[in-house]
């Protein structure tokens, strides 16, 4: 970390060359692991918010003495909030550079999690919850911008990856935490712990991470305004078609996220602790999909990746419907379930640097609306499996093979995987 630092002039004074095509290829080994580390923990600050207190929403439930849907309402505020925030913050940052909206989100963030620790009842949890993903957006947003400041073709899906591995890790520890927490402190403590992490993320970015977009950057022909960004992202057919594929996937894997803890908990009668396990091995198969994809990427294209993973997604949702019918138990869930999640992580980087490879100029507003549809879908799809019931897997899967379908049309339809250009090496 220090020695990431200590060069940070040298650094900067590189990105002020626009001639650069990849300023982060002068990076030395040991200072692209300070980014990945500190810009992984910015990305894992938003699972961290949603993840951790999964375990607690049983005990959430029978304290505010409210239904399960509203209290997965809750859980459906934060990822609206994560949209609108990314929203706000994405071009923020095209505008004035990538820091400044970092650490001004992530301070919001901390008073959030202060409000939500001494919520007296559901609303006002609602409320600081949608605050909490407000201020937690700019780090995955912001962390994808910078990256996509410094790489671009293979070495970007290698620095996603990566990223996306230290990423990886928060849904597989945030439960297994809340869990644990649980076990020492009252569900509010949760939101106490969330906010001091909060607090460590920005006090990292402010000692060892320097700006990636410099002012030249700021006013590129054709790119300078707000209207220009959006126009240059939206108008792009390839970007639109892998927006609604990265949606639909976030949206089945949060249709899990949302009904896991009850389906888990209150009928085949996992503790929090078994849960949050359960919840870790599951997130294993996120990290798996993730690292492989990124090596798959030297032999074939992300988008052929996509093709697979997407129809992996379909027939494991569809098996859990027909498993859960056929009422063969736990693991006629359970397995299925591990490959629809493997086959997101597979997903993910490819999503992203086929949205990002050809927006460098406004990798924030790009970046901005991959996550604000993202979450907006999800926290609007992902309540219906609370009103058709948790009585069975079945509403979460249907949900999840619903989106599937969604994501297969659109990759097809509109993306078209022969039409995408080939990654620069």
């Amino acid at each position: 970390m220090a020695g990431a630092r200590l060069s940070a002039p040298r650094l900067a004074k590189d990105l002020l060359v626009t001639t650069v095509v990849h300023p982060g290829d002068s990076l030395s080994g040991r200072q692209r692991l300070a980014y990945i580390l500190i810009l992984g923990a910015l990305t894992a600050l938003g699972p961290f918010t949603i993840d951790t207190y999964l375990p607690a929403l049983p005990t959430l439930q029978n304290d505010f003495q409210v239904s399960t849907a509203a209290i997965q309402l809750t859980l459906t505020a934060t990822t609206i909030g994560f949209g609108v925030g990314q929203l706000l913050v994405g071009p923020w940052s095209d505008k004035i550079g990538r820091r400044t909206p970092l650490m001004v989100a992530t301070a919001v963030h901390i008073i959030a999690c202060l409000a939500a620790a001494i919520a007296p009842n559901v609303e006002l949890l609602g409320v600081a919850r949608a605050l909490q993903g407000i201020g937690a957006a700019a780090g995955g947003v912001v962390a994808m911008a910078m990256v996509r400041d410094l790489f671009g073709g293979r070495p970007l899906v290698r620095m996603l990856s990566r990223l996306a591995l230290v990423n990886g890790l928060a849904p597989v520890l945030a439960p297994v935490i809340g869990s644990w927490l649980l076990l020492v402190m009252p569900w509010r403590g949760i939101f106490v712990v969330l906010a001091v992490y909060g607090l460590f993320v920005v006090t990292c970015v402010a000692l060892w991470i320097v700006e990636t977009l410099p002012k030249a950057r700021r006013h590129d022909a054709g790119h300078s305004t707000v209207g220009q960004r959006y126009k240059n992202v939206l108008s792009d057919r390839l970007f639109v078609g892998i927006a609604i594929v990265g949606a639909a996937n976030f949206t089945g894997l949060f249709s899990y996220l949302s009904s896991s803890s009850f389906i888990f908990q209150e009928i085949y009668k996992f503790n929090a602790q078994e849960y949050g396990l359960l919840f870790a091995v599951n997130s294993i198969g996120i990290i798996i999909g993730v690292q492989s994809a990124s090596r798959l990427t030297k032999y074939v294209g992300p988008q052929w990746i996509l093709a697979c993973s997407t129809i992996v997604m379909f027939v494991a949702s569809v098996t859990i419907v027909v498993l859960d019918q056929a009422h063969v138990g736990l693991w006629g869930i359970a397995i299925p379930l591990w490959f629809f999640i493997a086959a997101c992580g597979f997903g993910f980087p490819c999503v992203q640097v086929l949205a990002l490879n050809g927006h460098g100029a406004e990798a924030g507003t790009a970046a901005s609306l991959l996550g604000a549809l993202n979450f907006g879908t999800a926290g609007i799809i992902s309540p219906i499996v609370g009103i058709l019931g948790v009585g069975s897997a079945v509403p979460m899967a249907t949900v999840m093979a619903i989106c599937a379908l969604i994501s297969i049309a659109s990759l097809w339809l509109v993306v078209r995987p022969r039409t995408v250009p080939e990654l620069a090496h």
